[in-house]
């Protein structure tokens, strides 16, 4: 039987990728959003630990909902991210109301601020890095929150019929180099690229795969709201668009912003949310902090008196395919050597 200590552990645990999409409290991720401007970070990617995902990377998909105020209390503004269920397949009740706000010029800034934000989840070695980490972890095979940005510099090589190998290959593979500079008062990552030459992973390299294995990269998305937890996002969305302030009373056994505790009604047990992992190129910020935000596509008008569809863009839907087209092709001349 596990001790009370275990169950409080797995408890924490659990709660942790409630509110923030993956374990956190570690320093696995590493911060390449921290790099000063000018300098370069060099990665290099390893393949997803789930046979079963066709990329070497997990999509995630958030929604931020603001508001001015928490009520009853004086602090400021707070800001909650819930899961979009079209992660899942599912139609998303959020996306199916901002969706119609595309068709008035007047709502398209709104729609904006509450269409999902895409960050996407890698995992690999740092082989470069400008920064002075205070501490590293002992396994150094590292997390890596990457935006649209940079993500769609790394996608548009796969679909580069000329790529021989995969970039993830342990013996062929290549180096993924990221920029740092700035455009408009804000971070630019427009110069990274993938390295020209292959290489392999060192001696090193390897025993660390051995030793600690890869990392299952859905394990690190948020978990998928019950129906409960769906009517909890609509309302907060609801509440949100509205003015009113955040609720912590009705809402924070749910979701909550990053540093408030649950009002379970006794202090004894309120248990403080942790800081939420950053997405990273999905919010617009000066330079010294985040990079510009992924731009939400408007959505193709609907015809009248029907059910909004599921939005996915043609042109992501259709690269996606093509990308995975071309993983199938790399893999099947790898095979044949």
């Amino acid at each position: 039987m596990a001790t009370l200590a275990e169950i409080r552990a797995k408890l924490k645990a659990q709660d942790a990728k409630t509110s923030s999409g993956g374990p956190i409290g570690d320093n696995a991720i590493y911060p390449h959003w921290n790099i000063a401007e000018g300098t370069e970070a060099v990665l290099r990617f390893l393949p997803d630990k789930d046979p079963n995902n066709t990329f070497f990377w997990a999509e995630r998909a958030m929604i931020k909902l603001p508001f001015n105020s928490v009520k009853g209390e004086s602090t400021g503004s707070v800001q909650v991210q819930v899961p979009c269920m079209e992660m899942w397949g599912e139609p998303c009740s959020i996306l199916a109301e901002v969706r119609g706000w595309f068709k008035d010029k007047s709502l398209e800034d709104m729609g904006r601020k509450y269409w999902k934000k895409r960050s996407y989840i890698f995992q690999g070695f740092v082989n470069e890095s400008p920064l002075q980490e205070d501490t590293t972890p002992e396994n150094p095979i590292r997390r890596f929150i990457i935006g649209p940005q940079i993500f769609n510099i790394i996608k548009g090589a796969l679909l580069d019929p000329e790529m021989e190998n995969l970039p993830t290959d342990y013996d062929a593979g290549v180096d993924f180099r990221i920029n740092k500079s700035s455009k408009g008062g804000y971070a630019d990552y427009s110069t990274s690229k993938w390295s020209r030459r292959e290489s392999a992973l060192t001696p090193e390299q390897k025993q660390a795969i051995d030793k600690h294995g890869l990392f299952n990269l859905n394990d690190f998305l948020p978990k998928k709201p019950s129906e409960v937890e769906q009517k909890v996002m609509k309302e907060m969305f609801e509440a949100s668009v509205d003015g009113q302030p955040y609720d912590a009373e009705k809402w924070s056994q749910y979701f909550r912003p990053a540093g408030m505790a649950q009002r379970t009604g006794d202090p004894v047990n309120a248990t403080a949310a942790p800081q939420p992992t950053p997405a990273m190129e999905t919010t617009a910020a000066p330079v010294t902090a985040q990079p510009t935000p992924e731009p939400a596509p408007a959505p193709t008008p609907e015809p009248v008196a029907t059910a909004p569809a599921p939005e996915t863009a043609p042109t992501q839907a259709t690269t996606d395919s093509k990308a995975e087209d071309i993983l199938a092709m790399i893999r099947a001349r790898q095979q044949s050597k």
